[in-house]
């Protein structure tokens, strides 16, 4: 089936984030034959199809965790027209080195990530990522997978560590009076459903401050999807291993979410960036060279039109690099 849960074909469904700047950007590297583009979180394919189009030398390596998600975006693939570029693989995006290997490729010319949520996996009810839908508290992208639930560690986490993650991950500001109404309500009737967690949230959180800033259950919701999957953890690993692996003018576009993704990519961009030389040197020799060149001037934001028409680029950062140089000396 090449639909979504409402019955839309995927393309209908999902609207890539800020489309034709990373295409724009990400191209330039794929004009020779064979040119490998890493979509590190395919999801539907929205970005890896429009860079197919716009680069015909290219070929796709389309990484994603969720399943479904790859069955989807290989469909709208064949669709297109551009299926028989792509080579979609199963893994975490912090396995780009193994993918890579695996396939017998030296690198990669250019790399896209498109961290968070996709729009497929908010419209697969019974996966409890929505607050809008009474689900099972899933929220694992990766459904097969053996670990954790959001039910599970709501369920078996101490207060504190609950506390933690909501306000870490989530900005929320009530993250101690939540977390202790959710080890008060679990004593006897623990948190399965995201019905039963919503109507918690509703009730803890103060009516002064669920009149503004968007739905009351929202930053609970992403603070439990980030710990589920640990995309924090995953994704300072996948950066590092995304730069490493990008050829001599290659390029890297990042689109994040949330301002604990943001941070981890801005630093990450921010030390490839910079000279390593020791303060005081009087010469800058070749091995202390930064890497990588930044291709836009800080992070990017989607304009008033993309946001009011696609509620998902409100909050993006776009960060950009292209690769000047090798990391090791003479080369």
């Amino acid at each position: 089936m090449d639909e979504t849960t409402d019955g839309a074909p995927a393309e209908a469904r999902h609207l890539p984030v800020l489309l034709t700047t990373s295409v724009e950007l990400l191209v330039p590297a794929l004009q020779e034959p064979d040119s490998i583009y890493v979509d590190a979180t395919l999801g539907m394919g929205g970005h890896a199809t429009a860079v197919l189009r716009a680069a015909p030398q290219a070929h796709l390596v389309g990484i994603d965790r969720d399943p479904q998600a790859l069955e989807l975006a290989r469909q709208r693939l064949d669709r297109e027209g551009v299926g028989d570029r792509a080579t979609l693989v199963h893994a975490t995006y912090d396995e780009i080195p193994e993918v890579l290997e695996d396939l017998d490729l030296p690198g990669a010319h250019a790399v896209m990530m498109d961290l968070g949520l996709s729009s497929f996996q908010i419209d697969t009810s019974d996966r409890g990522f929505s607050y809008a839908v009474d689900a099972p508290l899933d929220m694992r992208m990766d459904s097969a997978s053996d670990g954790p639930t959001a039910a599970d560690l709501l369920r078996d986490l101490p207060e504190s560590e609950i506390a933690r993650i909501l306000h870490d991950l989530g900005d929320e500001r009530f993250a101690r009076r939540i977390a202790r109404r959710i080890v008060e309500q679990r004593a006897t009737a623990p948190l399965e459903r995201s019905g039963d967690l919503v109507a918690l949230l509703d009730r803890a959180i103060p009516a002064a401050s669920k009149a503004s800033g968007g739905h009351p259950a929202k930053r609970t919701f992403q603070a439990l999807r980030i710990a589920v999957n640990e995309e924090l953890e995953i994704l300072a690993s996948a950066i590092e291993s995304a730069l490493d692996c990008l050829h001599v003018g290659g390029r890297i576009v990042v689109e994040s979410y949330h301002s604990g993704e943001d941070r981890l990519v801005k630093t990450a961009f921010t030390r490839r960036t910079r000279s390593s030389a020791p303060p005081g040197l009087p010469v800058e020799l070749e091995e202390h060279r930064p890497t990588f060149t930044p291709l836009v001037r800080g992070a990017l934001q989607a304009d008033e039109a993309e946001r009011g028409s696609n509620s998902r680029a409100a909050s993006v950062r776009l960060r950009a690099l292209t690769r000047t140089r090798s990391a090791r000396r003479g080369h």
